[in-house]
């Protein structure tokens, strides 16, 4: 992965395996191994970790936090010190990405770049509905709840790592579409909650 030159999504991941860090595997090495793909990459892993059992509440934790500095617009990620040197779980995260990488150089023969759109508001954009559609995660009411959410960030982020304006409209629409859907269904079953209780 040279400095400036563009590498799917797929092949990071590929590489990120068949590469291992020599100690343990800490933010501060992923963020070192992404480089000029750091924002939508690691929403793209966090994204795909999200959808395991058992760290979903780590990775939305910290996809908070990247997406947060997204929509400031910040050039690079930063973690706390003791975040970025934290030991990962790679055993979890890795059993998904292993299965994840052949679904994404599938998607990858139909996503690339076309109708550009502005980096510096693509980004803020983009932080602003993957934020939402974290925090719908990390409400999750119900086991598996959290996996359509997980699959819509993955896909946000790999039409914005791909440079494909169309496809990234289309999946950022899709997102809205699921929070305005998932409001509603909220809405009904608390509107439906009082009713039986015969209260309001």
């Amino acid at each position: 992965m040279t400095q400036g030159s563009f590498v799917p999504a797929s092949v990071v991941l590929q590489e990120l395996r068949d590469q291992p860090p020599t100690g343990p595997a800490t933010l501060q090495w992923l963020m070192g191994r992404l480089r000029q793909q750091s924002f939508g990459m690691f929403v793209l892993i966090l994204a795909i970790a999200a959808a395991a059992p058992g760290i979903s509440f780590l990775a939305g934790f910290l996809l908070l936090v990247t997406s947060f500095q997204m929509m400031l617009g910040h050039s690079e990620l930063r973690f706390p010190i003791w975040i970025a040197t934290r030991k990962l779980p790679t055993r979890h995260v890795d059993v998904v990405i292993r299965r994840a990488i052949p679904i994404l150089a599938s998607l990858e023969k139909a996503i690339h770049p076309r109708l550009a759109i502005p980096p510096e508001a693509n980004k803020r954009v983009v932080g602003v509905v993957v934020f939402v559609l974290t925090m719908r995660l990390l409400l999750a009411p119900l086991p598996l709840s959290n996996i359509l959410p997980a699959i819509l960030i993955a896909l946000i982020s790999l039409t914005y790592i791909e440079q494909d304006g169309l496809l990234l409209v289309v999946a950022l629409l899709a997102g809205c579409l699921f929070l305005v859907l998932d409001l509603g269904a909220t809405w009904q079953l608390i509107y439906g909650g009082k009713w039986i209780l015969g209260v309001g």
